[in-house]
């Protein structure tokens, strides 16, 4: 199978929180790139379309390839990260797409990175079970962070 490309917002509320969604099936369910299309406007599009959220100041920040080799039929993609900033501070994420998310919350990458770490080593139970490319942020990127200073 071909290498796919799925696209992932970090849309960062004033406290540099980013939202995070329970996912209902495996990887591959959620943001693609479509043809012809460019990464912000496949990350406004895909950001409205599961979340009811719109972001400002939307950008590239990092992209990581991930196969799967745990699932069937082996899955390789590349994952493009974009950062921005919710363009309505009040704004909450709304499950605009109930098949495929079950939940989405606010959450600071320092809890994210406690729950990767896990993945990581083996070493305990994650509270959340994180996506593979999200994971692989911490290991093929390690001096990536998160931060409402990062959008420009």
């Amino acid at each position: 199978m071909d290498p796919r490309v799925g696209v992932g917002v970090f849309v960062l509320n004033s406290e540099g929180k980013f939202i995070i969604g329970k996912r209902k099936g495996s990887h591959g369910a959620g943001g693609h790139l479509e043809f012809g299309e460019g990464f912000e406007t496949c990350g406004e599009r895909e950001l409205l379309e599961e979340t009811g959220l719109e972001v400002r100041n939307l950008q590239f920040w990092t992209a990581t390839n991930s196969v799967f080799k745990d699932v069937t039929p082996n899955k390789h993609y590349v994952t493009i990260f974009l950062g921005g900033v919710v363009s309505d501070e009040g704004a909450q994420p709304q499950i605009m797409e109930p098949n495929k998310c079950s939940a989405w919350e606010w959450v600071s990458w320092d809890e994210i990175r406690v729950d990767a770490e896990k993945m990581i080593s083996g070493a305990g139970s994650p509270e959340k079970t994180l996506f593979l490319p999200l994971v692989e942020l911490f290991t093929q990127r390690p001096d990536f962070s998160v931060s409402r200073d990062s959008v420009v």
